[in-house]
């Protein structure tokens, strides 16, 4: 089974957050945790980070039937991407959207997000915790 993985804008600089809270958490730390979450679960995780909205729909797009699902942690996007709300929603694909506490949080909240529907659940956590159970979730299904 194959999940998407898209990390949206930022992501990139999570070890900068991470760092003001005496944390070490990068994005490839990130990374290397949840592809050892699923390693023995016949799951393969293709993962991206991006901040170009053009790369994201054209992953959810191009990938919508080889995968079981999207795990996206959209940041910003959460707030007023219509477009990307639309594509989620067009490409049928059961969503898991992560939000990271307070610590974490890049700005955008589960509750300030416009990326709801009857295929997107939230997840709201640490980092790694959150993704991991998002991830938990898609394969479940």
């Amino acid at each position: 089974m194959k999940i998407l993985v898209l990390q949206g804008p930022n992501l990139n600089l999570l070890g900068i957050k991470s760092s003001k809270i005496d944390q070490k958490l990068t994005l490839d730390k990130l990374n290397r945790a949840i592809r050892l979450h699923v390693r023995n679960d016949n799951i393969k995780l293709k993962i991206i980070q991006t901040h170009k909205e053009y790369i994201a729909l054209n992953f959810i797009q191009r990938n919508r039937k080889i995968a079981k699902g999207l795990v996206i942690t959209p940041t910003s996007w959460a707030k007023y991407n219509q477009t990307l709300l639309e594509t989620i929603n067009l490409s049928g694909l059961p969503t898991a959207s992560i939000y990271y506490d307070k610590s974490f949080s890049f700005g955008t909240e589960e509750k300030d997000s416009i990326l709801k529907g009857n295929n997107i659940k939230s997840f709201t956590g640490s980092p790694i915790e959150s993704t991991k159970s998002a991830i938990d979730y898609i394969s479940k299904l």
